[in-house]
């Protein structure tokens, strides 16, 4: 996130948590249950879009498939070294996740007195959505 994002995120805002799902096991997903807090302040269809999108993300990082049999074992035959030298499949999954996040609050969320988090600052916990206070003038 740029740096003017995050003086957004320290400034006064209220905090909306959208909880992972963990209906289908342990992998990264975040419920689609649209916040009662958000109510006439983002079209629901609009925040489904951007939590479908990063929880595609997410199932695609956590995916097993020949890429990343092959990364693991290149990585084993440097012991390791090799991870000093590139990112894994899965924090490239990551950095996308938080270039559409930020992508998504450019065009979306900032405009509308709202700004998304990337969950991987939070731990990959919660999706939180500020919404942030309105300057008001002297």
């Amino acid at each position: 996130m740029d740096s003017n994002m995050s003086r957004l995120s320290s400034a006064q805002c209220t905090k909306v948590f959208i909880q992972r799902d963990f209906s289908d096991g342990t992998a990264v997903r975040f419920q689609n249950k649209f916040p009662q807090e958000l109510e006439g302040k983002i079209d629901r269809a609009t925040l489904e879009r951007t939590i479908n999108t990063i929880n595609e993300i997410y199932l695609e990082a956590e995916s097993l498939s020949g890429r990343t049999y092959c990364e693991s074992c290149f990585a084993c035959l440097t012991a390791y070294l090799a991870y000093m030298c590139m990112d894994t499949y899965y924090e490239k999954c990551l950095k996308r996740v938080a270039r559409y996040i930020d992508e998504q609050n450019k065009t979306v969320y900032v405009p509308q007195g709202l700004m998304m988090v990337d969950p991987a600052e939070r731990g990959l916990r919660v999706l939180e959505i500020c919404i942030l206070a309105e300057q008001q003038h002297r």
